[in-house]
């Protein structure tokens, strides 16, 4: 299939199906060689340019992050002429200053996913690649998104290393303390292993992880609400049309 190039593909986390203020959109129904993606690919014109839009769980949230077809969901992109895809997370926080509300642009990862699809390399007669993937993002698209941010007046955190674990459940504290010894200031379910096989096809990718909520042990409440997740999601998503929006005009 060959397409014009997009000027960005977002894909959608929890609490973001549909990008608003996408004109002129068409559906995209892209067949891939490792099944379906999580839905069809809305392309359209947003701030004057080409975009596409995925969500990650479906529009109707009916994929868990272990169940989401990352292979497909990247493949689908490149196919229609992606070259930069963004990445929005909810993510919970660990450091102290990751709390509810607040966007980050994550430097590093760690993987504590299993069973998941983690490569193109994962099909019978494949050629086997060993990307270098000691920094997980694209640092010039990093650099993009935070002076976007600011040129938008969004507050950013610069940096952090965004744990990823496999869900659907939330985690214990114990499992917490373990990621904020090891270094993690943030812990979501989906960072991978979308991030590596978009390096792998290398596509320029960085993700904007929009804190839900503290991680277990980290706050002040006894337990996470999950109607408090999602109001602080929808909070920190309605600054991501506009974030994106100041990227595009550069």
């Amino acid at each position: 299939m060959t397409h014009l190039p997009l000027d960005l593909a977002v894909i959608g986390g929890s609490g973001l199906y549909q990008f608003p203020g996408l004109e002129n959109a068409t559906r995209q129904s892209v067949d891939t060689p490792y099944g379906p993606a999580s839905g069809d690919v809305v392309v359209g014109d947003f701030a004057g340019h080409r975009i596409a839009f995925l969500a990650r769980h479906g529009e109707s949230h009916t994929l868990p992050p272990h169940r989401v077809n990352y292979r497909a969901n990247l493949w689908a992109l490149h196919d229609l002429g992606a070259r930069r895809v963004v990445g929005v997370n909810a993510v919970g926080g660990i450091r102290h200053d990751m709390g509810p509300r607040t966007v980050v642009v994550p430097d590093q990862i760690i993987d504590y996913t299993h069973g998941r699809y983690t490569s193109f390399c994962d099909v019978e007669g494949a050629e086997v690649r060993h990307i270098d993937f000691s920094e997980p993002y694209t640092a010039s698209l990093r650099v993009a998104l935070m002076e976007a941010a600011k040129r938008a007046g969004i507050a950013v955190i610069d940096g952090g290393c965004y744990g990823a674990t496999q869900g659907p459940r939330l985690e214990t504290r114990a499992e917490i303390a373990r990621m904020k010894r090891d270094g993690c200031d943030l812990v979501g379910m989906t960072g991978m292993p979308e991030a590596a096989l978009a390096r792998e096809l290398e596509l320029d990718y960085a993700c904007l992880a929009l804190v839900a909520n503290f991680a277990a042990g980290c706050g002040d409440e006894a337990e996470i609400s999950i109607e408090e997740i999602f109001a602080h999601l929808a909070a920190a998503t309605a600054e991501v049309p506009p974030l994106l929006a100041e990227l595009l005009k550069r």
